[in-house]
């Protein structure tokens, strides 16, 4: 039987999965959710005898269940392959009082890898299987991250096209050379002189236009999403949750049942929302700890109920996480609103016209299985630098918010329950800050030079994404007023 999908502000919508990976984002201006989310079939012990594409198989065939399996196991199978620099596609290494899912050990070493290596081949596929014809333009907004992994996926595949936008200036160096250098015919990177959320915001937009949507039609176009607002790129991150459970449990460091913590570190909230998916399927998780740098909101929100965005954005040392609309909190609210479709969108109003919302008692309630934690600029260097000196393991900024968060989490709460810590990016992107935060002597020294010293330090090879990177060729130089976002995309598809 088919699970469906529904609109997170309109339940009376129904779509297959495959129609809901296709338009990324529901024609209402909502999210697709599950009509409810699957229970695992296989007990928990099976799992650790499964490899990472066994795994994967495993979990998203309860999603995606209109796709085959022929279907399903082919784009699993090219999407999990040698474009790793390890055969698990991700490593759980115990360090200290806790154990880190290395979730960059893809094409571009950060963790959108994960999902963003399997959602073209997902999205191709259901174009094929709803018989579109239309050129799927990929729009994308990025603070880092999701921008580089989607272009990679997607660059020079058949039927598609991606135009990636960024906060120029917001951005590593490594990340925005990764984004600028980016070859194939069908890419296109826009930088733009606001911030994250003015560039969510923008591509929002425009998938809300449907005066725009009639234009791209009429020239064979039709917009789809490699955001984590797309369904086809929340699901793959389910299964590195289910896959670390197994790991511990294949290491002996739990037993079957036995309860873990997840620590993550959110901006958009999609990757700690795939936790909390994994946790509904049955994987046993005592605490979801949601890590949170300088930008707050989320922390606020989970200690007041009030979601606020009213407030200084802050540049900081973790730039994926810089963010103050956090766009996959939306299916959390939906779900703990009781699914009430209405009352979703009453808030969604709210923090448009308002910027912030609260949600009731009830609602918080539902909410006891998370923590919010956040670390500051000082924190999280001191961390990597702590982690460092305690056990010569790097880390970038980013895992090191959530490790810090972590630690001062386990000190209030004296909870010795097993944690894994997701490690969202290499040190490799963050090398400045890395290297700086190990010496003060780096302060302030270009990531390109500082690239050897982190490779001796760390013990890490350097990575194929990042060898080179240096002297590339830029290939994209376009950058525009956040107001001109959809006159550049008019302009680059000629409507």
């Amino acid at each position: 039987m088919n699970l469906m999908y529904k609109s997170t502000r309109d339940s009376s919508k129904k779509v297959t999965a495959s129609e809901a990976i296709l338009k990324g984002l529901s024609d209402d201006g909502g999210l697709f959710v599950p009509e409810s989310v699957p229970k695992l079939t296989l007990p928990l012990g099976d799992f650790a005898k499964l490899s990472y594409q066994e795994t994967a198989y495993e979990v998203m065939k309860l999603f995606f269940t209109d796709f085959t399996e022929e279907e399903l196991k082919n784009c699993i199978n090219n999407a999990y392959d040698a474009k790793f620099d390890t055969e698990n596609i991700t490593e759980l290494k115990k360090v200290g009082n806790a154990s880190y899912l290395e979730l960059y050990h893809g094409a571009t070493i950060a963790f959108k890898d994960m999902a963003l290596s399997i959602l073209p081949h997902l999205l191709t596929t259901s174009a094929k299987k709803n018989n579109i014809t239309d050129k799927i333009i990929i729009l994308t907004a990025t603070s880092g991250d999701t921008g580089k992994a989607a272009l990679a996926g997607f660059a020079d595949v058949e039927g598609t096209g991606i135009i990636v936008f960024y906060p120029k200036g917001g951005v590593s160096k490594v990340q925005e050379k990764q984004m600028v250098t980016q070859k194939g015919d069908n890419c296109k990177v826009v930088g733009i002189t606001g911030n994250f959320d003015d560039a969510q915001t923008g591509v929002k937009n425009m998938f809300n236009n449907k005066e725009l949507a009639a234009k791209l039609s009429s020239k064979g176009y039709r917009f789809s999403s490699a955001n984590s607002i797309n369904i086809g790129r929340l699901i793959p991150q389910v299964v590195y949750y289910v896959y670390a459970y197994s790991r511990l449990l294949k290491n002996g460091e739990i037993k079957e049942g036995d309860k873990v913590n997840f620590v993550v570190p959110t901006g958009n909230f999609g990757n700690i929302l795939a936790a909390y998916f994994a946790k509904n399927m049955g994987i046993p998780v005592n605490k979801l700890i949601c890590a949170s740098n300088e930008n707050k909101v989320l922390f606020d929100f989970f200690e007041t109920g009030v979601y606020d965005r009213n407030r200084e954005f802050i540049l900081t040392k973790s730039p994926s996480m810089d963010i103050l609309i956090s766009s996959n909190l939306e299916r959390l609210i939906y779900l703990i609103a009781g699914e009430d479709s209405d009352k979703n969108k009453a808030f969604m109003e709210a923090l448009t016209t308002d910027g912030k919302y609260e949600i009731t008692e009830d609602m918080k309630a539902q909410l006891e299985g998370f923590v919010g934690g956040y670390a500051s600029e000082a924190d999280t260097l001191a961390e990597i630098k702590k982690v460092y000196t305690e056990n010569s393991y790097v880390m970038d900024t980013h895992t090191a918010v959530a490790s810090s968060v972590y630690r001062a989490y386990r000190e209030k709460t004296g909870d010795e329950t097993v944690s894994v810590i997701a490690s969202t990016a290499s040190p490799y992107k963050f090398a400045t800050s890395v290297m700086g935060a190990i010496d003060d002597k780096y302060v302030g020294e270009d990531d390109f030079l500082l690239i050897d010293k982190l490779e001796e330090v760390s013990g890490m090879p350097i990575p194929n994404a990042v060898k080179g990177l240096k002297d590339a060729e830029v290939l994209h130089d376009i950058v525009c007023e956040t107001a001109d976002m959809q006159k550049t995309v008019e302009s680059i598809l000629n409507v």
